[in-house]
């Protein structure tokens, strides 16, 4: 049994998913969630957040004109910002909601009605640098809420064949706001610099640390994270990368990007145009280039874990990297990795697998994830688990665990009479 009490905060037959990060706004007072019957689906209408001592509900944004929204985040610094996916105004039959249609928006207290389209979309050839040509999808603010990540997949790509459509890691700069010429119906214009920092390949070689796909990607560090030489590297990003094994299988892998200082450096285009040409996807910048730091293609269970999903998160000091990862007998782990590269830590040795994604606390001494059927709490020193809920028959739900800033609470999910509800447990006990 635990000593914890956890408290439930959403009570009506709707869903309410959180989402993996950053959904607390900066003064530990409130929970952003969107409203969906389910994390797989996508017909949200609204924003909104809960107050975690009275379980006052507001309503932050409404979508409009058959659009769904989701997927929100909270900007760790004041003023609050609240970023999301929005989904096509007027869809139709050819034009709705995909992967490769959507865009983040940002919504900003006190004046939540101004809605502000981070992400620039040009599909028409010649394309414009700084905007995108397809969909953007779980948007992060960095931890001093300067820019923001997220993934993205191509509209123009996906036209010509599917499989060139492939999911890559971008992030958004405020450089400057960025104008399209709109010469489709579907373009618009954007408040941010928005580059690929990720380079997929179709057809990987086998053996190679050329990649699939890049996803599920983590800011590194509060201030970066320090390099063996003693410099800092101020910005950096960790994400997962597909690789192909010997035998032709995917394995997915651990890649860095490190990323300039100075925000211009993000306008000049590397060996290919940053926005990308009718057979080309985006580029990433000149001075932005990728490296992997896990080779587990020789392990018994190769690979990063992708199941249960979860995202790379660092350590607030930038020195360790936490990801999932299956054992030798096939149980899901919790590992660290430092992003100078070296062996992977084993953290947890435990029988049971990791069943959620995780988070850490803000002093760098715990993480947080569901085991067993509870959320624990995990020690990174020593692995030692701690029970904040008691074990149930169904586990909370694996999509989100994730800490409040001021380090006080941890907020959940569990699926009541068929819903997702958010739960938080005071960590003061």
């Amino acid at each position: 049994m635990s000593r914890y009490a956890e408290k439930q905060l959403t009570f009506d037959l709707r869903g309410h998913q959180l989402t993996n990060i950053n959904v607390w706004t900066p003064d530990s007072e409130w929970l952003a969630y969107d409203v969906r019957p389910s994390g797989a689906s996508f017909t949200g209408l609204c924003i909104e957040r809960v107050n975690v001592h009275d379980g006052r509900v507001d309503v932050v944004y409404r979508a409009q004109h058959g659009a769904h929204v989701g997927v929100v985040t909270v900007s760790p610094q004041q003023p609050t910002r609240y970023v999301f996916i929005h989904g096509p105004e007027h869809p139709d039959s050819h034009w709705h909601y995909d992967f490769h249609h959507r865009r983040g928006v940002i919504v900003s207290e006190p004046d939540r009605e101004l809605a502000e389209t981070l992400d620039a979309m040009d599909i028409t050839e010649p394309y414009t640098a700084g905007a995108l040509r397809g969909g953007t999808h779980v948007h992060v603010f960095s931890p001093d809420a300067t820019r923001l990540s997220f993934t993205y997949n191509d509209h123009v790509m996906h036209e010509k064949d599917v499989a060139l459509d492939q999911r890559n890691v971008g992030i958004a700069i405020p450089l400057h706001a960025v104008n399209v010429p709109k010469q489709h119906p579907r373009e618009y214009d954007g408040s941010h610099f928005c580059v690929l920092v990720s380079q997929t390949t179709l057809n990987p070689r086998a053996g190679s640390d050329q990649i699939s796909r890049a996803y599920e990607e983590g800011w590194i560090g509060n201030e970066g994270y320090l390099k063996p030489d003693g410099t800092r590297q101020r910005w950096a990003l960790a994400f997962i990368g597909d690789t192909v094994g010997d035998k032709g299988a995917k394995v997915p892998e651990i890649f860095i990007v490190d990323l300039p200082e100075q925000n211009a450096a993000y306008s000049q285009a590397g060996k290919y145009p940053l926005q990308g040409t009718a057979d080309r996807l985006p580029a990433p910048p000149a001075n932005v280039h990728q490296r992997r730091i896990t080779f587990t293609h020789q392990r018994v269970f190769p690979g990063i874990a992708t199941t249960p999903r979860h995202w790379l998160r660092s350590s607030p000091n930038g020195a360790e990297i936490a990801f999932l990862m299956q054992d030798d007998a096939g149980v899901v782990q919790l590992w660290t990795i430092s992003p100078n590269d070296g062996e992977p830590r084993q953290i947890t040795h435990g029988k049971h697998s990791v069943q959620s994604a995780l988070s850490w606390h803000p002093d760098g001494e715990s993480l947080f994830f569901v085991m067993d059927n509870s959320v624990v709490r995990c020690s990174v020193h020593s692995g030692e688990m701690t029970r904040l809920t008691a074990r149930s028959e169904q586990p909370p739900c694996a999509e989100a665990v994730v800490v409040s800033p001021d380090g006080n609470h941890v907020a959940f999910m569990r699926e009541i009479a068929g819903w997702p509800q958010i739960f938080v447990v005071n960590l003061n006990g």
